[in-house]
């Protein structure tokens, strides 16, 4: 029995090649045999045939900050959970952030996540390992044991590490082993707040967190980049001043980039309302006008990755005073959806947009993934852009409920996700 898989009659987008038109694209074990644009498919005996008229086919998506549960809090979320929340999401890849119970600083601890990933996840998960023992900030942990158990990237995940002088060890380091650094960008002491520091701020009465709290931060690490030579990824800028940072460093720097928190493009700091916790973010939901900022840095290509920064967190992280609520959201199922808004509202085009969530993310953690290219693995997924739905908490596959789109409207809808050439979701009504 063939295990052949045709899609026709797709308008296929490849952000890698600049690939826009209509075709279709042949599964053969597993990876990408051909694609055709504007000629007929050989179709032989045995082939399954996928009609995708009026959908689009693109690569998979690629999600690099991605926080579970598992292990340490799996009532939280688990791998197998967060891999059907990703599929439902058209998300293929995604890194899995540290901050566990116990921190993944330990190559055991690594082979265990890839382990227990390739025993119950529906999709592929890279372990990220902990860029200080215990994620505390004082000492780097085992970059070569680490990299040899498999990590993709070193990272501190919701921490940032204030220790200059501890962080240009880290960066060299990094550096001899040629693996990235993704620093979240908040001053352990500027950052304490609950909410962008602005007038909403004042009239709830809650600790505001200043620009500076980012800012401060991502000059030292961009500074400290280029003494390096590492390859060194700001995870998530929120305001006009970081990019105009990340402009200038990138002149003369071609070894960094940043990224996005899709909340942080969808939302501004009124979306907060009264003191509505699910909105309680790192980086906090900044001015209408840092949100604008951002945009149009993704259209100029300064910042270049987008990510769900999907956090689960149960419902006694929630449920309580503002000010005494965690932060994070979930994100994986609403990922792509939330990005074509900027799509549908004209102000990104689909293909700036694809290409941050799929081809810079391979990139930047040098995975043959990201682009529909013979020979390389089958990770494709077909969505239909204008597909009309409702965010309803209680349909969501995560494990937590925390998603800061709930009853949102929104046009673009995952049809079929596929993994090594396999299907591991389906709309089932449509």
């Amino acid at each position: 029995m063939s295990n052949d898989l045709l899609i026709k009659n797709a308008r296929i987008i490849d952000p890698n090649s600049e690939l826009d038109d209509e075709g279709s694209l042949l599964v053969r074990n597993g990876k990408i045999a051909d694609i055709f644009i504007n000629k007929e498919p050989l179709i032989t005996e045995n082939i399954k045939i996928i009609d995708a008229k009026g959908l689009i086919l693109a690569p998979g998506l690629i999600d690099i900050r991605v926080f579970t549960g598992e292990p340490g809090h799996e009532f939280r979320e688990t791998l197998a959970s967060a891999s059907m929340a990703a599929a439902a999401g058209g998300v293929t890849t995604f890194v899995t952030m540290p901050d566990t119970l116990p921190v993944i600083d330990d190559a055991a601890l690594v082979d265990f996540i890839i382990r227990r990933a390739n025993a119950t996840a529906k999709i592929n998960i890279l372990p990220a390992a902990a860029m200080t023992k215990g994620l505390r900030g004082k000492e780097i942990s085992e970059y070569g044991l680490l990299k040899q158990a498999g990590a993709v990237c070193f990272t501190d995940g919701r921490n940032s590490v204030s220790s200059s002088a501890l962080l240009k060890t880290a960066f060299t380091y990094a550096a001899n082993f040629n693996m990235p650094i993704i620093n979240h960008l908040n001053d352990p002491e500027l950052g304490t707040g609950h909410m962008h520091a602005g007038l909403m701020a004042t009239g709830l009465g809650l600790k505001p967190i200043p620009y500076e709290a980012e800012t401060i931060p991502l000059e030292r690490d961009l500074q400290l980049a280029a003494l390096s030579g590492v390859r060194y990824h700001g995870a998530q800028i929120s305001c006009a001043a970081s990019v105009e940072i990340m402009r200038r460093h990138k002149e003369r720097n071609n070894n960094i980039s940043c990224g996005v928190s899709i909340n942080n493009l969808s939302l501004n700091e009124n979306d907060i309302g009264s003191y509505r916790t699910f909105f309680k973010l790192s980086p906090p939901l900044r001015s209408e006008k840092d949100r604008k900022a951002l945009i149009s840095a993704l259209k100029e290509g300064i910042i270049d990755i987008i990510h769900s920064d999907h956090d689960p967190q149960d419902v006694e992280g929630k449920r309580v005073p503002f000010a005494q609520a965690a932060n994070g959201a979930i994100g994986l199922e609403t990922l792509l959806a939330a990005a074509l808004r900027l799509v549908h509202s004209g102000e990104v085009e689909l293909k700036t947009i694809l290409r941050a969530l799929s081809t810079n993310p391979a990139k930047l953690l040098g995975l043959n993934l990201g682009k529909l290219e013979i020979g390389t693995r089958a990770d494709i997924i077909l969505f239909d852009i204008d597909y009309p739905w409702v965010v309803k908490e209680n349909e969501l596959l995560s494990r937590s409920r925390n998603t800061i789109f709930e009853r949102a409207k929104m046009s673009g809808k995952i049809i079929k996700t596929f993994v090594g050439g396999k299907e591991v979701f389906a709309l089932t009504e449509r």
